[in-house]
């Protein structure tokens, strides 16, 4: 037997109704607040990330999934969203449109990580991104409505942390600073932040290894860094996060793990996910979309992981069984069942039937197993007579429908209402 790749995984059908609430409510509220849907391809040029994400970060160094094809051409499947909006930002000239454009994204990325629950090599994300505005009453209101959607979702137990990353100037006297901290205690470190401390220190914030995160815990802070203008933005964005009656609290150790981010940085984060409890992150991006090769427009944008989210949010029960079933005895019986059953699907009631010719007992004892509320019974006596047992499988009654009008008296008596209150 085939089966699936390793940290790729199926979503069955008894699954399917909980991510479609997740999706059909992150569309709702981002189309309520000015956000419209893009779609972005799956494979993208390696160079993308390479020059957005950073090529120090271990997305680009350890985990994505790049390969040649057959022109020669270094391709990659998208580990994030991101990018690859702001290259069809800048590529379909969007920002001439409109000064301030809002896009957002639903879809699978891939990274060649461990799997483990909630995480795995193709995961789901929900992106949403705002280009063309610096102001933070703009920050404000991206994390606002992404703690909305969160609990719209049915998350009820998180916690929105927000830090401030400051700017290339702030950023240029911390790296030193941090870079002679970390030199003094390497043995405590792991390789990959021996690596690390070298080519982009505030990477170790991000370490999971527990010594590593033991080091950083008395690690100077970028807060005590930042530049006058982007310690007044950070100012600013509390204060809006505040007028909007949105509880947060400030995380000076959290970095993000992608490069392109500047000034203000968040997560949600969520109980019952472990160590790493984040279910969503993003922040703030203002040199990116320049840094890709087109014009000066900042950015801001979150992600949303959907496997995350869905451990932590109550599962929909499964999709209710069809309202009727047809068991029929003989090949006219048979014929006319088939007919009916299509009719009523095309109406929207729907209908099941068995196509394997089995005993009239063996398709009771199906219906029964599915909990099929009612039952029609067809064959030649029915069809003789011109009249239709229709037996209520919870009441235990039955009757007789007209064969004439079956289809018109199935739609009256079990139209939406009557599949709604089941």
């Amino acid at each position: 037997m085939v089966k699936a790749v390793r940290g790729f995984s199926d979503i069955l059908p008894e699954e399917i109704l909980t991510w479609r609430k997740v999706e059909e409510e992150a569309r709702r509220v981002l189309e309520a607040f000015g956000f419209r849907e893009i779609r972005i391809p799956v494979l993208e040029r390696t160079e993308l990330f390479a020059r957005s994400i950073g090529g120090e970060t271990d997305i680009v160094q350890k985990e994505m999934y790049s390969f040649l094809d057959r022109g020669g051409d270094s391709v990659t499947l998208r580990p994030e969203a991101t990018a690859s909006i702001a290259r069809a930002y800048i590529e379909h000239r969007l920002y001439s449109r409109d000064p301030e454009v809002r896009l957002y994204f639903i879809g699978p990325m891939f990274r060649y990580e461990r799997p483990q629950k909630g995480r795995l090599r193709q995961f789901h994300q929900i992106n949403a991104e705002v280009f063309g505005v610096a102001h933070p009453m703009v920050d404000a209101e991206v994390m606002a409505l992404l703690v909305l959607l969160l609990s719209r979702c049915g998350l009820t137990e998180h916690e929105l942390q927000i830090n401030s990353l400051g700017c290339p100037r702030c950023r240029e006297g911390f790296r030193e600073t941090l870079k002679a901290f970390l030199e003094e205690r390497t043995r405590k470190l792991c390789q990959d932040c021996l690596r690390r401390k070298e080519r982009n220190p505030l990477r170790v914030f991000d370490c999971k290894v527990k010594g590593c995160q033991e080091v950083m815990e008395e690690a100077p802070l970028l807060e005590d860094h930042l530049c006058d203008e982007c310690k007044d933005h950070f100012l600013q964005v509390r204060s809006y996060l505040e007028e909007l009656k949105v509880p947060y609290s400030v995380n000076p150790r959290m970095v993000r793990g992608l490069d392109y981010y500047t000034k203000t940085a968040f997560e949600v984060v969520a109980k019952g996910l472990g160590a790493q409890k984040a279910v969503a992150a993003g922040g703030r991006y203002d040199n990116l979309i320049a840094e890709l090769g087109g014009p000066e427009v900042p950015g801001i944008g979150f992600a949303i992981g959907v496997e995350r989210l869905l451990l932590v949010i109550p599962s929909l029960p499964p999709p209710p069984p069809p309202l009727l079933f047809i068991a029929t005895l003989g090949d006219e019986a048979e014929r006319i069942a088939f007919r009916w059953c299509y009719e009523l699907k095309a109406s929207g009631i729907t209908a099941a039937m068995d196509h394997r010719r089995r005993s009239l007992k063996s398709q009771l004892r199906r219906a029964d197993k599915l909990e099929i509320p009612y039952v029609a019974i067809i064959g030649e006596e029915e069809i003789s007579s011109g009249k239709v047992i229709l037996r209520d499988m919870r009441q235990g009654s039955q009757q007789n429908i007209p064969l004439d009008t079956f289809v018109q008296e199935i739609r009256e008596r079990l139209g939406p209402s009557v599949h709604e209150a089941l």
